[in-house]
């Protein structure tokens, strides 16, 4: 059901800021909510509290974001707490982004290597995602993960490379595990 809520007001969200040509203003805003969301606890426990009436809630939307983010945005916060959503509204939130950001051509590629990589190995791998890949631009997320030995992991949406040498060694494993002798095959 989240998943469908999210779609549902992304898309909507996503195509009227492309009819109105306020696509990058609209983003912007929308990190900007979020932002605030994340930042203020009682915003949410507030909105979240069963005894406070959807009315209020969306007063208090609208007292705190009016004037602050577009009326588009404002009147989607409402519908979307009018609709007893709001715990959906951040899922709403990073669906839009995601569209932008596939509309615009630019990927995140999440990079788990074995130990920290340079400058100049970050560079390199952001160039060849660039060459290999339909991306114009990368949004690049690094980590370490001692376990991997050497290699990397490369995960973009859905799809991942991996060049790790525990991976080479477990699928090394799996294969010679598959290789039995059969008794009186050795010649001595």
């Amino acid at each position: 059901m989240a998943k469908l809520v999210s779609k549902t007001y992304g898309d909507a969200l996503f195509e009227l800021a492309v009819e109105e040509r306020t696509l990058d203003q609209t983003a912007e805003e929308v990190r900007t909510v979020q932002a605030a969301m994340r930042e203020n606890a009682d915003l949410t426990r507030l909105m979240n509290h069963p005894k406070i009436v959807k009315e209020e809630k969306i007063k208090l939307i609208e007292d705190i974001f009016a004037g602050r983010v577009s009326k588009a945005l404002v009147g989607l916060m409402r519908m979307i707490v009018e609709k007893d959503h709001y715990n959906e509204m951040e899922d709403v939130f990073e669906y839009f982004i995601d569209r932008v950001k596939e509309y615009r051509n630019i990927g995140t590629a999440y990079v788990t290597s074995a130990r920290e990589l340079s400058d100049a190995q970050k560079a390199a791998v952001e160039k060849r995602l660039l060459e290999t890949t339909k991306y114009v631009q990368f949004e690049m997320h690094y980590s370490v993960d001692a376990g991997l030995i050497g290699g990397m992991v490369i995960r973009i949406g859905d799809r991942v490379v991996d060049s790790s040498i525990q991976s080479k060694l477990q699928h090394l494993t799996r294969e010679l595990s598959k290789i039995q002798l059969k008794v009186g095959e050795c010649a001595p």
